[in-house]
């Protein structure tokens, strides 16, 4: 069976996660993270995709974009995933494949499911166990979005800024989602949706989505439609 094609629809945040091949590292150094963290803003900028949120494990990392086009989240993974790849091999004096086959990736409704996702990525160092806290690790978003360095790869969701009327109290305020953390429930729906390629939201988010693409953005239901003939 044929695989469908990704969910990509302008103007939608998008949480993407690649993972290494057979889990191998994608970054053995702070020079393939600096080289990798330099690809993605130059590539989010050429394929006019806004990232708000992100962190490079050692074999996988997140994204969470909105592309301005329907094809820009497409367009900057090929071209970061390509060039990376060439980059990585060449430096390391390897050949082959690095990435885990195709990136995977979703679309989430924002009022529901943003800041939580934004939690998410910022937590997988905490989860695995590198860091005792989200500010401890380096290779993420938090320490922007909380007010403690300037990433220049960052682009703030409007959602973030309606945390509050200042940029104290909007990182003060999304420093409190970071320690209150996501419910288990939020975090496996937003891992398996990612992973398996469906839209995260309500009912009504998925009709409103449903009008923007041709492509399924849940799974149908087995069998025939009713009054179909056999």
């Amino acid at each position: 069976m044929a695989r469908q094609p990704r969910l990509t629809v302008a103007a939608y945040p998008h949480h993407i996660i690649q993972r290494g091949n057979n889990r191998q590292l994608i970054v053995l150094d702070d020079a393939d993270r600096q080289f990798l963290l330099a690809l993605w803003q130059a590539q989010a900028q050429a394929c006019q995709v806004a990232v708000h949120a992100y962190v490079l494990m050692g074999n996988h990392f997140h994204l969470l974009v909105t592309p301005d086009t329907a094809d820009g989240v497409p367009l900057m993974m090929q071209a970061v995933g390509r060039s990376y790849v060439r980059y990585f091999n060449n430096r390391h004096g390897r050949s082959g494949t690095l990435w885990e086959g195709r990136y995977r990736s979703t679309l989430i409704e924002t009022e529901r499911y943003l800041l939580a996702c934004m939690v998410y990525i910022d937590l997988n160092p905490v989860r695995a166990g590198l860091a005792e806290a989200a500010a401890d690790y380096p290779w993420s978003s938090h320490r922007h979005n909380v007010g403690m360095s300037v990433d220049k790869l960052v682009t703030p969701h409007a959602l973030l800024w309606s945390l509050g009327n200042t940029p104290f109290a909007r990182e003060a305020a999304y420093r409190e989602l970071v320690r209150a953390g996501v419910a288990p429930s939020q975090q496996q729906a937003l891992t398996s949706a990612t992973l398996s390629g469906w839209a995260l939201g309500s009912e009504a988010f998925k009709r409103g989505l449903q009008d923007n693409t041709l492509r399924r953005i849940a799974p149908g239901q087995r069998g025939r439609p009713p009054g179909t003939a056999a």
